[in-house]
């Protein structure tokens, strides 16, 4: 699958930065329960490598995944990151498997980042986001910490996730919000609204669990059928429906397989019509 390429998803512009749309998340690179080494070490590996290959020049990580596995994989497979935009994520804390607690004590954030910059390898983290608001620290504090970030230059721009319209315009008042990441993809529209608010204001939105189509995979629907006009995969027209959607959209379908990654960048390549996409888009909403 050596023709595919994520520059089929088209371009977005981050300050001075240029991206292709279609990206990657690196939180199923490692293991089980987002805990741990992966249990195949070099697939990762081979993984992350292909990234570049396939034009993936946006890669999305956090320092929760492991926690630190996925950014030291990332920067064993890829330094020094030639053409790539890394972008990681502080705020959220692990006691184990599946188990996350916010932490947005400033203090917690500023020395996070700086911890990423070590494990990355970087002079200057590209895209840093706010992983979660925590609701037991004042939330101008968390952004002053975002602020700082900036004003030391230890991060170039800066993000948010998982948030209202509200809270994205009070951390707009502290900070230039380059980013906005939350749930989203053809069946969980709940951030429907907040997506308008990015594409208003060219603030690139991140969806995350990006594949996700719910009951609509099952045979016989329309995701169906439209997936076998096109000789694609339920998941692959998915992930089409979610880039035609807006021009600030940024999914980051995540994998520790080879395999994986070339289906999902192929469905960069699909085109759906209009009509497809309405009727996606209606069915995705019952």
């Amino acid at each position: 699958m050596s023709d595919i390429n994520a520059a089929a998803s088209g371009t977005f512009s981050l300050g001075d930065l240029t991206i292709n749309r279609l990206g990657f998340g690196a939180m199923r690179i490692t293991g089980r329960g987002i805990w741990g080494p992966p249990a195949d070490h070099d697939g990762a590996i081979a993984t992350l490598k292909r990234l570049p290959e396939l034009g993936v020049n946006f890669i999305d990580t956090a320092d929760s995944y492991g926690p630190d596995v996925s950014e030291k994989l990332i920067r064993e497979a890829l330094h020094p990151y030639d053409g790539l935009l890394v972008a990681t994520k502080a705020g959220l804390t692990r006691a184990g498997p599946d188990r996350w607690a916010p932490n947005g004590m400033p203090d917690y954030l500023i020395e996070q980042a700086q911890k990423s910059l070590k494990k990355l390898g970087v002079e200057q983290i590209a895209l840093w986001q706010l992983h979660r608001i925590d609701p037991r620290v004042p939330r101008d504090e968390q952004f002053g910490a975002v602020r700082m970030l900036l004003d030391q230059g230890i991060i170039a721009h800066a993000g948010l996730s998982q948030v209202s319209i509200e809270e994205i315009e009070a951390a707009r008042k502290v900070f230039p919000v380059a980013t906005v990441q939350n749930r989203y993809n053809l069946v969980d529209r709940g951030s429907e609204e907040v997506l308008d608010y990015c594409q208003q204001h060219g603030i690139g939105f991140i969806p995350w669990f990006p594949l996700a189509a719910g009951d609509l995979a099952k045979p016989g629907s329309v995701l169906d059928g439209i997936a076998k006009q096109h000789g694609a995969a339920p998941s692959q027209i998915a992930l089409a429906w979610v880039l035609k959607r807006s021009p600030v959209m940024l999914p980051i379908p995540g994998t520790s397989k080879v395999a994986h990654l070339e289906e999902n960048v192929a469905a960069a390549e699909i085109e759906l019509s209009d009509e497809d996409f309405a009727a996606l888009d209606e069915a995705g909403r019952s």
